[in-house]
């Protein structure tokens, strides 16, 4: 997810905080299935479905209970952990205080179940039989999506629907057990396993959809719309719904790129931006698992955000083309540095932000007509990173420079941004830099093939490296653990 933070609002966002303030292992190999069946009632602001899925023991373990995440419970009134932080609640919440959740009315083909986790946010399915490796089982949940009216997510926006983790969804498996976690306001709080998908929406026929999947199907039923759609091995389903979007269409090595917006003056342009760095990257790093690739315009209170087959781009960013240009270059690169290749987003934020920050520089060297400088870039970043590190040191009478850290870690969204973006930017440029840029593409080439379907690790990514000859665990060691002097 791309984020701008001004340094005005990231000094007073820590003077407040402190003053006052994947299942199975083998590649391309799924274990389990979603059948999501939605219809989307403007009238009252919801979605009602039911989710039925599909679950084989791909573990080595005997499992019990499943676990699901109800990520849009963070949107209700009375939760713990907000899914916007106070720097943007202004931008996010454009008609002022708004609310949603998600509530669970059945779980069927389990003994029993309850909602539980440290904010609501954890569904658990007691099976009526444990599950050992290899075995199956049948879950169908109902459940009512209440959307809050926010630029996010999951939300209504001022032109469109964003349905971005809109269902629940099997926790990551994780060290021998189901990953259980809040919605940290900074960063992207996802830990995702690939999964198929069959999703059937039925919503007023005025609308147009931007989705994860492939359309198998859709029919007309009088003043309603209904579309199928199926993602094989994805790790999460997204939606984007409008009565206003208009869609341009083009190709990028046998790939279909579209483009769904409804405020840009300059479409065509955006297009290209998406289909040049799609390009790019699959000549650059290996090729996309997939057959198609959106970049959709609505309402988003950051710069974007990343979902298999398809990235949000903030409607804010419709009058600067080059910030806009900037932000669609870095969500398609997430297509590779997480739609592909999975992380930890929640305790190793650098391993997706970082890289697709870093890719998205390397795109714009190599189109020189976009204006972004490599050179220039990587100064920023460090200019930005010493500021942070100036800043805090004032304020705390220390500086924490540890990359690998969990997001509840992190004091501010101005501390993520510095650490997860900047700092991994002079990183991943530094090493570029040592080891050459045959070297330093080849072992990325590398890690992408190694890991793509999977949930790599931060040794995953540094054995790539190891594994062409280059010593980088030291290097790597000094700017994760904070030792590095920059």
């Amino acid at each position: 997810m791309k984020k701008f933070v001004s340094l005005t609002l990231a000094i007073l966002s820590v003077a407040t905080l402190l003053f006052g303030a994947t299942a199975c292992a083998e590649e391309e190999k799924v274990g389990s299935r979603y059948e999501i069946t939605a219809e989307y009632v403007p009238e009252n602001a919801t979605l009602a479905g039911t989710t039925k899925i599909t679950f084989e023991n791909c573990t080595d373990n005997e499992l019990s209970v499943l676990k699901f995440q109800l990520y849009p419970n963070a949107y209700r009134k009375d939760a713990l952990f907000k899914p916007v932080s106070k720097t943007y609640e202004s931008a996010a919440y454009y008609k002022g205080e708004s609310y949603g959740e998600m509530v669970i009315s059945s779980v069927n083909g389990a003994k029993n179940w309850e909602v539980m986790g440290e904010d609501e946010n954890i569904l658990y399915a007691y099976l009526e039989r444990s599950l050992f490796p290899g075995d199956k089982v049948v879950l169908d949940i109902g459940f009512l999506l209440k959307l809050a009216n926010v630029n996010h997510r999951t939300g209504i926006t001022a032109n469109t629907v964003n349905l971005g983790n809109f269902f629940p969804m099997l926790c990551g498996y994780k060290d021998g057990g189901f990953y259980e976690n809040v919605y940290y306001s900074d960063g992207d709080p996802f830990y995702t396993d690939c999964a198929d998908f069959q999703v059937t929406l039925k919503l007023p026929k005025e609308y147009k959809v931007a989705a994860t999947g492939e359309i198998s199907r859709e029919r007309t039923l009088e003043s309603k719309k209904e579309y199928v759609f199926t993602a094989s091995s994805v790790r999460d389903f997204a939606l984007v719904l409008s009565e206003k979007f208009r869609v341009l269409q083009t190709e990028a090595g046998g790939n279909t790129i579209e483009y769904y917006y409804y405020d840009d003056e300059d479409a065509q342009a955006s297009l290209d931006v998406a289909a040049e760095s799609f390009e790019y990257y699959e000549k650059t790093f290996g090729e996309y698992p997939y057959a198609a690739y959106r970049v959709v315009q609505t309402g988003f209170c950051l710069g974007g955000m990343e979902y298999p087959c398809l990235s949000m781009i903030s409607d804010a960013l419709a009058e600067d083309k080059a910030e806009q240009a900037r932000a669609i270059a870095h969500e398609t690169a997430h297509q590779w540095w997480y739609a592909a290749v999975g992380s930890d987003q929640i305790e190793n934020a650098w391993q997706d932000e970082g890289l697709a920050e870093y890719s998205a520089i390397t795109f714009f060297e190599n189109y020189e007509k976009y204006g972004v400088v490599r050179e220039t870039a990587v100064m920023d970043a460090l200019k930005e990173y010493r500021s942070y590190y100036d800043v805090y040191g004032s304020v705390l009478g220390r500086t924490d420079t540890k990359m690998t850290r969990h997001l509840k870690d992190f004091l501010s969204d101005y501390e993520y941004k510095c650490l997860s973006y900047d700092k991994a930017i002079v990183m991943f440029d530094t090493l570029r830099k040592s080891v050459g840029d045959d070297r330093f593409f080849a072992s990325l080439k590398k890690y992408y093939k190694e890991n793509k379907l999977k949930i790599a690790t931060p040794e995953s990514l540094i054995g790539a490296f190891e594994r062409s000859g280059l010593d980088v665990n030291g290097f790597f060691d000094s700017f994760l653990s904070g030792k590095a002097i920059l």
